[in-house]
C-alpha cells in the first residue's frame, strides 16, 4: 500500500493513511484566516530534525514553498487557527509521523 496524509482544516486533524485504511490521527493548528492554510495537493520534500526557531522538534517540508508540518514551541496552540500557514503538531507527534512516512509522500490539504 502507499501512505499519505490527508488535513482537515477545518476538523484541525492530520491522518495517516495506508491506502485506504486510517493508520494514525492527530490534533494539529492551522493557518489564521490571513494567512489560510493552502488548500491542494503536495509532496513531502525535505524533512529536518531540530529545525530551530518556533519549528518544534522536526520539519517537513512541502512542495508548496515556504509551508510544511512541524512541531512547535507552544503546544497550547495545536486545535487553532494560529500558524501562518504551516501545520503545527506536538513534538512528539511530528517525531512520531516522520518515521511512517518518506520524501515524496502525498499531502492532501481540505477544508
Amino acid at each position: 500500500m502507499v501512505r499519505w496524509i490527508d488535513i482537515s482544516t477545518k476538523k484541525h486533524e492530520l491522518t495517516l493513511f495506508d491506502g485506504q485504511r486510517a493508520i494514525r490521527k492527530y490534533p494539529i493548528a492551522v493557518g489564521r484566516m490571513v494567512t489560510a492554510t493552502p488548500v491542494g495537493i503536495y509532496t513531502i520534500i525535505n524533512k529536518q530534525l531540530n529545525p530551530g526557531g518556533p519549528f518544534g522538534a522536526f520539519w517537513m517540508g512541502l512542495s508548496r514553498p515556504h509551508y510544511g508540518i512541524h512541531g512547535t514551541n507552544n503546544p497550547s496552540s495545536i486545535g487553532k487557527n494560529v500558524s501562518h500557514g504551516c501545520i503545527r503538531m506536538h513534538n512528539e507527534d511530528v517525531l512520531e509521523l516522520s518515521t511512517l512516512v518518506l520524501l515524496g509522500t502525498t499531502v492532501r490539504i481540505r477544508r
